[in-house]
């Protein structure tokens, strides 16, 4: 008898496991998606193996058929597929939740998944008919058709009219049919690479030369560590192999992805999150199909298809986007190191501030080191001036935009050149407060401050997206006035207009960028001058390159430092030094203006003088006496319910039981904040063997869902922040 191991679409650890079907008279094979009965519905199923099993076998196991093969061949080569298993245990999560997030949505083993598309396309049917003299028109489509061989009716007829394209369709001449659209390719103009400066060709050698598989890129901004990614991937390419270029956030890809259709044309995949389902879907396909050679991505790029993979880059390998933050819990850089073992290929990780972890395994040896430290214009770094806002306060100066900084811009706007100012916070207020009794106002389902959007005139919380009216009295005291603490985005781009009245504004963060390609549009407008500041969140702090910006603002630069988080100093450096190296990267020297509440902490003061060596050193020595990540490794076990307290003796028995394993160290369990109407505990679990952790906390997760599945369970391993 004819049977299959399947995994269920549901991502479930309770039914993490395969279950046995049998079929017949059906082309199965691993990693093709099947229907199938479970429980009493239809789901959709991943197949894990094929086999020949007799009744004996089978025993008393009850076993139902598969009801109907979706694919003609497998979805996930071999690498994938074990690349995927690998994953679901890495990961702690359900294996089918790792083949779920490695396919684009409309292949994903899930019921909900959309249809491919489909278009009309034309081809020719009759050889050589016959025209009139008055048929010129049909036989130019004609001879058109046959040699294009086949085109979109829709475009077939906009070039040669609805009548004459008809009449070959009703003659039997050309055949109209169906198929799954596709990719468009488009000719791209291409320009020669760039000749390498003495330092870039040094650090290319090394790269090269390097006899281990991951090599640490640490490059100042503006050093040219693109230029070296690009002739990098060239010579890969020149050699028959196919490249993958990641970069951790939708707003860097507009810039990157030109710079490589410069250099490779229409060789070149595009895949991220502002793609539509169809969009992504065949730009896999593309890739698949081996129509590429080079894949420009964000974090789910990762996963692309390429069979024969010569170099995999991470450019910006600090960044934390880089890290998926729903189940699996995965991070693009144990992805691609791991497939980059499996095709034994270099894997480049570039940066200005590499994350700590990265930075030390370089120094230990475990990856190679490679060093840029000067710009490829031979500019400076740009000058960095530290404000102390508690002095400009004292001195009855704005909070928002100091004395300096406003100077500084009025002088960017004399001399036609451009400034990026950062804030990372959105909206207009964070903070609604009772003047009487001090109460702030906060979102119902969430323990965290309502957030004023002036546009909207409305209260939005950040975490959950709940919209309230602004309330009209207080609903602690019944007092009718507030205050209205702090600034966000819009009132900063308020302060600008009211300050530089002739200057011409634009505000980049997640409340305008929400439409598709808005992110290219507004790089578009600010690189061809049609804004002289650019206001943003974190997004505009990393990997633009405009010549014309010759000063750079950045607000509330210690504001990150007041999170519990142990990464809060890390962040807070690599955010001012990464929003630093947008200034002065044409002719002209740049400025920096840091504005801050605490001028003399270690990460200002290191960040403004561009020292990496020290504040790394530093940052080290408390990361060591806290016993915290790169000195050993954390796993985050996040328990959340309407009323978690009926739950808190099985939570605490679950520490207790992790405590009693060998060389763990357990932190919890704690209360977190209440988010989407749930209250919420944490386990934090520490150690110096990863593989250890990993099955200590694996064996209780298991058990404690299967006993408490009415409980969300989220397992982080080696968490990018602790809130």
């Amino acid at each position: 008898m004819k049977t299959a191991q399947v995994w269920i679409e549901h991502p479930v650890i309770s039914i993490d496991q395969t279950y046995t079907y049998t079929y017949d008279n059906m082309e199965l094979e691993r990693g093709k998606r099947v229907v199938v009965p479970f429980a009493h519905q239809k789901v959709v199923g991943f197949v894990d193996s094929v086999s020949e099993m007799s009744i004996e076998e089978l025993g008393d196991l009850e076993v139902r058929s598969i009801e109907k093969v979706l694919d003609e061949k497998s979805l996930l080569n071999d690498e994938l597929y074990e690349l995927g298993k690998w994953m679901a245990y890495h990961t702690i999560s359900p294996t089918i939740s790792c083949f779920q997030a490695m396919l684009p949505n409309k292949l994903s083993p899930k019921s909900n998944r959309k249809p491919i598309k489909e278009m009309e396309y034309v081809r020719v049917k009759e050889e050589n008919p016959l025209f009139t003299r008055q048929q010129t028109k049909q036989e130019e489509a004609y001879t058109f058709l046959k040699g294009a061989q086949v085109v979109l009716r829709s475009d077939f007829r906009k070039l040669y009219g609805i009548s004459a394209t008809k009449a070959l369709e009703d003659k039997g001449i050309v055949e109209v049919f169906r198929r799954e659209s596709r990719y468009v390719h488009v000719e791209k103009e291409k320009k020669p690479f760039l000749k390498l400066t003495e330092k870039q060709q040094k650090a290319f050698d090394e790269i090269e030369n390097s006899e281990k598989d991951v090599v640490l890129l640490h490059g100042a901004t503006g050093s040219g560590k693109t230029e070296i990614y690009l002739q990098l991937a060239s010579k890969i390419m020149n050699q028959g192999k196919q490249v993958l270029i990641l970069v951790p956030e939708i707003s860097l890809t507009p810039q990157m992805v030109k710079r490589v259709e410069e250099r490779f044309g229409d060789e070149v995949a595009i895949y991220h999150s502002k793609l539509n389902d169809q969009e992504r879907y065949e730009q896999f396909v593309r890739v698949r199909d081996h129509e590429v050679k080079v894949v420009v991505g964000t974090r789910s790029a990762i996963f692309m298809p390429l069979d024969n993979i010569g170099l995999i880059v991470l450019d910006e390998e600090h960044d934390h986007s880089y890290k998926q933050m729903n189940k699996p819990y995965y991070h693009c850089r144990d992805i691609a190191i791991e497939r980059g073992k499996y095709h034994h290929c270099k894997v480049v990780l570039g940066s200005a501030t590499p994350s700590l972890e990265s930075y030390a395994r370089a120094v230990k040896g475990v990856y190679q080191l490679v060093t840029l430290s000067e710009r490829v214009n031979h500019q400076p770094l740009p000058k960095c001036v530290v404000v102390d806002v508690n002095k400009q306060l004292r001195n009855k100066d704005s909070y928002i935009i100091s004395k300096p900084l406003r100077d500084a811009l009025q002088d960017r706007l004399n001399k036609k050149e451009q400034a990026i100012i950062l804030l990372n916070r959105r909206g207009y207020n964070p903070v609604i407060r009772c003047a009487d009794c001090n109460t702030v106002i906060t979102c119902d389902d969430c323990d965290l401050a309502m957030n004023y959007h002036k546009d909207i005139n409305a209260l939005v919380c950040h975490t959950c997206g709940k919209i309230m009216e602004v309330p009209k009295v207080c609903p602690n005291c019944g007092s009718s006035y507030f205050v209205r603490s702090g600034y966000g985005t819009q009132k900063l781009e308020e302060e600008l207009n009211r300050l530089f009245p002739s200057a011409r504004v634009l505000r980049m963060d997640t409340d305008t960028v929400g439409k598709k390609n808005a992110h290219e549009d507004f790089f578009r407008k600010f690189e061809k001058h049609e804004a002289d500041f650019l206001i943003g969140t974190q997004m505009i702090s990393k990997g633009l390159d405009y010549p014309l910006v010759t000063l750079v603002g950045i607000l509330n630069s210690d504001a990150l430092l007041n999170r519990t988080d142990f990464r809060s100093v890390e962040i807070t450096f690599d955010l001012i030094v990464q929003a630093s190296g947008r200034s002065g990267r044409g002719k002209n020297v740049g400025e920096v203006y840091i504005q801050a509440f605490d001028p003399e902490h270690y990460a200002i003061r290191y960040a403004s003088k561009h020292d990496y060596i020290r504040f790394f050193n530093e940052e080290m020595k408390y990361r060591h006496i806290a016993n915290y990540p790169p000195y050993t490794y954390l796993i985050s076990i996040v328990f959340a319910h309407r009323d978690l307290s009926r739950y808190a003796d099985a939570i605490t028995s679950f520490a207790m039981e992790l405590k009693e394993a060998e060389g763990v160290k357990v932190l919890g369990p704690s209360d977190l904040l209440r988010t989407f109407n749930r209250e919420r505990k944490r386990i934090i679990v520490k150690g110096k063997d990863l593989d250890a952790l990993i099955e200590n906390v694996r064996k209780l997760y298991y058990a404690f869902c299967r006993e408490h599945p009415e409980i969300s369970v989220v397992v982080d391993v080696n968490p990018s922040s602790l809130e």
